[in-house]
């Protein structure tokens, strides 16, 4: 779990959705907190957002192991949803986070001060997948 190290902290959240035919774009704004669990074997992800008119919730538990040298994060939001993704790097050191019907590319900029992230999704169960928003984090705390 060593390699979260970069993460924890408070991050200022924002991005935009990619408008679609029928589905206008939606700015997103709000904060994200990483921070240590018990004996720094799990990282507690706090998400508060607004994205457009919504108010979006999601705590998470990141650290499960998740074979390959992955870990579970599990995810549960203030309407009741819950869900189950993998995070890993790749050659690079970005992080994936992959589920079945969202993942994401999570770049650290090497300062330890923004992140930035570009999210895709699948709408048919992750055959196909579209590039669904674009977000950027800077360092709070």
């Amino acid at each position: 779990m060593h390699a979260w190290e970069p993460l924890i902290g408070s991050w200022s959240s924002a991005g935009r959705t990619v408008e679609r035919p029928g589905e206008p774009a939606v700015e997103i704004a709000g904060a994200d907190v990483y921070a240590w669990g018990p004996g720094r074997r799990f990282v507690l992800h706090t998400v508060e957002v607004r994205m457009g008119e919504a108010q979006v919730e999601v705590h998470e538990v990141i650290g499960e192991p998740g074979g390959d040298g992955a870990v579970l994060m599990r995810s549960f939001d203030g309407h009741g949803g819950t869900a189950l993704m993998r995070a890993s790097r790749d050659a690079g050191g970005a992080w994936l986070f992959t589920g079945p019907t969202e993942r994401a590319r999570l770049v650290v900029d090497p300062h330890g001060r923004s992140m930035a992230a570009v999210w895709e999704r699948s709408t048919d169960g992750g055959t196909t997948w579209e590039h669904w928003m674009d977000m950027s984090f800077r360092r709070t705390r």
